[in-house]
């Protein structure tokens, strides 16, 4: 799985990650400056930083799930079988 291949140092600045809370579906994002800046933040996995992340929502503090989300343009395949 990718979350327990990339560190936060493989991430550009400007990439944002997606968390929403698997109890109450609260959405919250973070970019990859974001957890740079924390401490000891730069060597960790993104699979320990879902497992540390709560949910933001009030009361509620739930596990969250994280999705990567990318804005760079993606081209597609152009060509096809003659």
């Amino acid at each position: 799985m990718w979350p327990h291949q990339l560190q936060v140092l493989d991430l550009a600045a400007d990439d944002r990650l997606e968390m929403v809370c698997r109890h109450c579906g609260h959405l919250h994002y973070v970019t990859a400056a974001d957890l740079l800046a924390r401490p000891g933040g730069q060597r960790d996995y993104l699979d320990q930083i879902e497992k540390r992340t709560r949910c933001r929502a009030r009361g509620c503090g739930g596990p969250v799930r994280m999705a990567l989300i990318r804005v760079r343009k993606t081209s597609g395949f152009i060509g096809g079988i003659a």
